[in-house]
C-alpha cells in the first residue's frame, strides 16, 4: 500500500471529488489504496477546513462536493494548471478584458507557485505560441463586464447609458439577457423596452447600467449569438458581392463566418453567399485571400478586380 502524507492526500480527494459528481467510499478508498476509515476521516477534515462535502447513505449512496460555507483552497491537477495558465496569457495579450492588468496580475501570480515541472512546461508552451497584433478596436474593462453580467443575470429591468456610432450619448431603457463575445469584442444582447425589439449593443460603447427594481420581460429570448452575428453581417457597405462556393451549408460557414456574410443554401453541395466591403478591391483581396474555389456572381467591378489580382499573382510566380 502506498502511504501518502496527510496533505497531499487531501488535495488528491479534493481532485477526485471535482472529476465525478458522486463517488462511494469504497471507490475513493481503493482509488487512493487507504482504508474506509481513513477515506471517513478526511471526508470530516475537509470539511473542517470549509469544503462542503454531502453524504448519501445507503449502498447506492456516497460523497459529493456542495458549495461550502468558505472559499477552500483550489485544487488543480497537472493539465488544469496549464489550461488556466494558456488561458490568462491569451486574455492579457488579446485584450479580451480591456488592458489584461487584470489576467497578467493573475497570471504572474499563478506561475509563481507553479511546480517546477509545470513551469518548465509552460515555458516551453510559452517559447512555441505567438499572439496576433491586437485589432486595435475598443475593448471593455473588467468592472463594467461585471456590470452587464450582474445585470443579465439580475432578472430586472434597467437604464443604459450608451454611445452610438456617431457618439451620441443616449440613454435606453432595456431588458438584458446575454453577453456575446466575437473574437474582437464583447456584446451585449438586451431587449429595447421603448421599440419592443431584441437589440444588440457594443459593450466598449456602454458608460453605464443601473437596473431598476422592474422585473425583466423576457418572454421569447433569442438565440444571443446568432442575433450578434446577424447584426454584424447586416451592417451597410457601400459595395457587396454574391459569391458561390461549391460548398455545402456547414462547411462554406466554417470558411466564411456568418458574421461576415449571409449564407444561402443552392443546393446539397453548393451555398450562396452575400458579403460587404469598403470597395471592390478589398473583396478581391478578401475573397482572393480565403483560399477555396469560387465563383463571383455579381457584381462585374468584384469578378474584375479579383481577376486582376489573380492574374498578378500568377505571373509574379512563373
Amino acid at each position: 500500500m502506498i502511504v501518502i502524507r496527510t496533505s497531499s492526500r487531501l488535495l488528491r480527494l479534493v481532485s477526485l471529488l471535482s472529476a465525478r459528481p458522486v463517488w462511494t467510499c469504497r471507490e475513493l478508498a481503493e482509488r487512493m489504496a487507504v482504508t474506509d476509515r481513513t477515506i471517513r476521516r478526511d471526508i470530516a477534515r475537509l470539511r473542517d477546513l470549509g469544503y462542503g462535502v454531502e453524504s448519501e447513505p445507503g449502498p447506492w449512496g456516497g460523497y459529493r462536493l456542495s458549495p461550502g460555507a468558505r472559499m477552500p483552497p483550489l485544487v488543480l491537477d497537472d493539465e488544469e494548471a496549464l489550461a488556466v495558465a494558456v488561458g490568462l496569457r491569451e486574455a492579457a495579450l488579446s485584450g479580451v478584458l480591456g488592458t489584461g492588468q487584470a489576467a497578467l496580475s493573475a497570471l504572474l501570480k499563478l506561475r509563481q507557485i507553479l511546480p517546477k515541472h509545470l513551469g518548465d512546461q509552460m515555458a516551453v508552451l510559452e517559447e512555441a505560441l505567438d499572439h496576433t497584433p491586437r485589432s486595435g478596436e475598443p475593448q471593455i474593462g473588467m468592472p463594467m463586464l461585471l456590470e452587464l453580467a450582474r445585470a443579465c443575470g439580475s432578472a430586472l429591468r434597467a437604464t443604459l447609458s450608451y454611445r452610438d456610432h456617431a457618439g451620441r450619448a443616449t440613454v435606453r431603457e432595456i431588458d438584458p439577457y446575454r453577453l456575446v463575445h466575437t473574437g474582437l469584442r464583447w456584446y451585449l444582447v438586451a431587449r429595447d423596452v421603448v421599440k419592443q425589439e431584441w437589440r444588440t449593443f457594443r459593450a466598449d460603447r456602454v458608460t453605464a447600467v443601473h437596473p431598476t427594481t422592474e422585473p425583466a420581460d423576457l418572454t421569447d429570448p433569442p438565440e444571443a449569438a446568432q442575433l450578434v452575428c446577424q447584426g454584424i453581417a447586416s451592417v451597410s457597405y457601400p459595395v457587396y458581392t454574391t459569391i458561390r462556393l461549391p460548398l455545402p451549408l456547414d462547411r462554406a460557414l466554417e470558411a466564411i463566418p456568418p458574421t461576415i456574410g449571409a449564407h444561402s443554401p443552392d443546393g446539397p453541395e453548393a451555398t450562396v453567399v452575400r458579403i460587404g466591403g469598403n470597395s471592390a478591391e478589398r473583396l478581391a483581396a478578401y475573397l482572393l485571400g480565403l483560399g477555396t474555389e469560387l465563383t463571383v456572381l455579381s457584381p462585374k467591378d468584384v469578378r474584375e478586380a479579383l481577376s486582376r489580382r489573380a492574374q498578378a499573382l500568377l505571373a509574379a510566380n512563373r
